[in-house]
């Protein structure tokens, strides 16, 4: 059978590969079994995403319009990350810097990323399987069930033997094993519901994204619960370090926030309040309704944060006093400092939007460049905070991704009377990849900056990583835009927007702030790693990937960016 290579090496799969090149090449010896793990994730999300782009054999899903599949740049981006994050805590470990016990706890964080991606991946190709009538007794199909049958033989072989190299004891391994497994089902159960609910928001690979993001994020606030339960009752071995392990107060407080907003979310959908009434025309009962409503609603909110999640925040961890009181103490313990940052942000945040909506309002600015003002806001915002407050930071980042999520509930739910409001200020800075249903730019912004710092905590040998959101989108991809929309003129490809000159501006500011901010961060007493061909190489791979990728960059970029200055 003859093909052409074109449609297989795209820019954005080029980059893709060159990306997982980059991580196995880095590999130590003893991460043999995670590398050849990606490898077979990589293999089979490549070969998914040619067969549906190629067949479009995946129409029953609907996905964002204008967008590609993005399968192979989804399934590999957070094993990706967790894998780079090993590399770095394997030079830790092997200096005597940290235990043995945070790479055990790494090593399944990567395994259970890893299986919530292959498990969608199997869901994508039963899919694909299913609808491809014509080809079911067709030969190349029956190779490809048997690769994807050896793919996933392999993988779980690997994946057990790396296990038990950590876990000796038989009935432990089993539990690991089956808490793995249990990511993977809930992810392909959770992307289908994701793609379901909320139609034409999310192509196939940023949905993938989200979903291994959430479940392993909601998979650790359960496994510490549960840990923290056993414990109280049992010093058992069988429950997982990972898990007991001391961690700060700002985690539970963030995690408990998000969780606190996304059962009040589900609980409110599930009460079954009738709307019908809406399309009334007598205004009184609409008003009363209305009124009724919204009560119902900041009710059931305000008793799960203020009795629900403290409770759970209290479980998990020993505050000291309440964690809501503990904010107010931690916040306070350096008043200077922390509350001139505060003033400083809120002042920053009200210039900017008011002066950014009268734009939007009465300006023919293209939007494009307009939400690009954002990304400037973001550096301004969080590259002091960062030098001088990490911590707080922290904190800060948690709080203002809780009122992002309230907002938003408020405005899908059109909860009276902010819905109506927040919902026209929103749609003054969408583009095409938002939707009426969901608006996520503002959320993609917010984690692409916040993720690298969090997943920077504790040992981190390389001082840009924690900078991977700030530079990669702060400024490489505003230069980029602004530069190629007036100045571009060669670009990429025929189809697409993205300029020759944007890009070469993007890796060029990045590589300038690069040089600024090193002095500044040997300054404060860091002692500097980075190598400069190194930096080059995660510089110019990330600025690629924003020049070649038809996904949601605010999500992607960064997460790339921060793994190859892991390396």
């Amino acid at each position: 059978m003859s093909f052409s290579m074109t449609p297989l090496l795209n820019g954005e799969r080029a980059v893709v590969l060159f990306f997982i090149t980059s991580l196995l090449a880095s590999l130590p010896f003893s991460l043999l079994y995670h590398g050849l793990a990606l490898s077979l994730l990589t293999l089979a999300a490549l070969s998914i995403e040619i067969q549906a782009e190629s067949s479009n054999s995946l129409h029953q899903f609907k996905t964002r319009p204008g967008a590609s599949s993005g399968i192979l740049l989804g399934a590999i981006t957070l094993p990706g990350v967790m894998l780079a994050k090993m590399i770095q805590l394997t030079r830790a470990f092997s200096s005597n810097q940290i235990a043995l016990e945070e790479i055990e706890t790494w090593t399944m964080q990567f395994w259970s990323t890893s299986t919530c991606c292959l498990s969608v991946l199997t869901l994508l190709r039963n899919a694909m399987n299913d609808s491809d009538v014509v080809s079911r007794a067709c030969p190349q199909r029956r190779w490809r069930l048997r690769l994807d049958l050896g793919c996933k033989i392999l993988y779980g072989a690997v994946c057990y033997s790396s296990l038990a190299t950590i876990y000796p004891n038989v009935l432990r391994l089993a539990l690991m094993l089956s808490w793995i497994v249990c990511h993977g089902l809930v992810a392909s159960k959770l992307i289908q519901h994701l793609l379901c609910t909320f139609p034409a928001c999310a192509s196939i690979g940023e949905a993938l994204l989200v979903t291994s993001g959430l479940v392993l994020y909601f998979g650790d606030m359960l496994g510490c619960t549960i840990a923290k339960v056993l414990g109280a009752f049992s010093s058992s071995d069988l429950v997982s370090f990972q898990y007991m392990m001391n961690r700060s107060e700002i985690s539970p407080i963030v995690q408990g926030l998000l969780l606190g907003l996304l059962l009040c979310s589900v609980i409110f959908k599930h009460l079954h309040i009738r709307e019908s009434i809406l399309n009334t025309e007598n205004s009184e009962a609409k008003k009363y309704f209305e009124i009724r409503r919204s009560m119902i609603f900041f009710a059931l909110l305000g008793f799960i944060l203020i009795v629900v999640v403290p409770s759970w925040m209290m479980l998990v961890h020993e505050f000291d006093a309440h964690p809501y009181l503990w904010v107010v103490s931690f916040t306070f313990s350096e008043p200077l400092k922390r509350i001139s940052l505060c003033v400083y942000w809120l002042s920053l945040i009200c210039a900017s939007i008011l002066r950014f909506y009268n734009i939007s309002r009465n300006s023919k600015i293209e939007r494009i460049l307009l939400r690009k003002y954002y990304h400037l806001m973001a550096v301004l915002m969080f590259l002091p905070a960062l030098i001088f407050q990490p911590r707080f930071l922290n904190l800060a980042f948690g709080a203002a991704l809780a009122v992002f999520l309230a907002l938003e509930i408020i405005r899908v739910w059109r909860i009276w009377p902010l819905g109506q409001p927040v919902h026209q200020f929103m749609n003054a800075f969408t583009d095409h990849r938002d939707s009426e249903l969901l608006i996520v730019s503002h959320f993609s912004l917010l984690l692409g900056c916040a993720l690298p710092i969090w997943m920077s905590s504790g040992y981190n040998d390389r001082p840009l990583a924690p900078f991977a959101g700030i530079l990669s989108l702060g400024i490489g991809d505003t230069m980029a835009s602004v530069v190629g929309h007036k100045y571009g003129v060669l670009r990429w490809s025929k189809t697409g927007k993205k300029t020759i000159e944007g890009t070469a501006a993007g890796i060029t500011s990045v590589l300038a702030a690069c040089s600024i901010l090193l002095p500044l961060i040997a300054s404060t007493g860091y002692i500097l790693t980075e190598r400069w061909l190194s930096l080059l190489l995660a510089v110019t791979i990330s600025g690629l990937l924003e020049a070649y990728t038809a996904q949601l960059d605010n999500a992607f970029i960064p997460l790339v960016f921060f793994s190859l200055l892991c390396l």
